[in-house]
């Protein structure tokens, strides 16, 4: 027996203290499964389980989020891994069933199916580099969205201090500003103003770190040698992300695919005699949200050569056409 005949697909539902496992051969035929605990126990029974199948693949759902620790532990034990990411998971599961009811057995099943069935699953690597900037700009991409809350914290309160409320690109020193002349004479606008002195000082705390965090992402994604900086639109925080999302660019046999993965790619929705196509909502909308700036970018600061074709489509300044129309 060859070792493809013999290979078998490890589908796995992850949680934090517990995975579910199924084992299924690539004529769908399942041979096995159960559930462990992530501890040291839990995840050394679940090895001795599956050392009764030698050509093994395990397809993880969810290895960038919550399946991320399991799929670590295992690379570093030397095994084989791919991300299932969680939608395919979850079309594979209703088709499979005939509803979208979840347990942790169907999900584990569904993981499995996507990983039997399907060519092109990101392998989980163990890059250091690219782990690193995961991390990072999982991070910066946290303050950014603790920014955008404390923002809308002190506009908040802001508009009960001051008639008309502040401009909405509000800067910190600007805030700060408005507020030394603001001089409440009762409790609740006194309480108020002291609030929002609180919400300025969080926000040049973050505005601080945010700055940091550039700088390092910035220096590290130009380690990787990449020249995606020298793109218009695209800065550190949007490069890293291409780059810890993206992994192996081969894994995608041709721009097409790619297209097709982050979502770029217009959907074929014509009937009948009418050819139209319309916007993906699909695809890795991490990715479809770094290219949407960088096309908006270039709309708003046109480069010498004017902005491109594909920023005009991403933002739907032109109507989408097949390819050679």
């Amino acid at each position: 027996m060859n070792d493809e005949s013999s290979r078998v697909v490890i589908g796995m539902d992850p949680h934090k203290r517990s995975v579910t496992i199924e084992v299924m051969t690539a004529d769908e035929t399942v041979r096995g499964g159960g559930r462990y605990a992530t501890d040291e126990a839990g995840f050394a029974a679940m090895r001795r389980y599956v050392s009764q199948f030698p050509h093994r693949v395990w397809a993880i759902e969810g290895c960038s989020g919550i399946g991320h620790h399991v799929a670590v532990r295992l690379l570093a034990a030397g095994e084989e891994v791919v991300d299932v990411p969680p939608k395919l998971s979850a079309r594979a599961r209703v088709f499979s069933t005939g509803q979208g009811r979840k347990t942790d057995a169907t999900d584990a099943h569904s993981v499995a199916l996507v990983g039997t069935r399907m060519a092109g699953l990101r392998p989980v690597v163990n890059d250091e580099q690219l782990a690193v900037l995961r991390l990072l700009v999982d991070r910066r991409r946290s303050l950014g969205e603790e920014h955008t809350r404390k923002t809308s914290q002190l506009h908040q309160l802001l508009l009960e201090l001051i008639p008309g409320g502040a401009k909405r690109d509000l800067s910190a020193a600007q805030a700060k500003a408005l507020l030394a002349k603001i001089r409440p004479r009762d409790v609740v606008g006194k309480t108020r103003r002291r609030v929002a002195a609180e919400l300025v000082a969080d926000l040049e705390r973050i505005y601080a770190r945010k700055k940091e965090a550039n700088r390092e992402l910035t220096e590290l994604v130009k380690d990787t040698g990449t020249t995606l900086l020298d793109l218009h639109g695209i800065g550190p925080t949007g490069a890293a992300r291409l780059l810890v999302e993206v992994g192996d660019i081969t894994r995608f046999p041709n721009k097409a695919h790619f297209a097709s993965w982050n979502g770029t790619a217009p959907i074929d929705a014509s009937s009948g005699d009418q050819t139209r196509h319309r916007l993906s909502r699909k695809g890795n909308r991490q990715i479809n949200r770094v290219l949407h700036t960088m096309a908006r970018v270039q709309l708003r600061n046109p480069t010498e050569g004017g902005p491109t074709t594909t920023a005009r489509r991403l933002t739907g300044k032109r109507p989408w056409k097949p390819c050679g129309a």
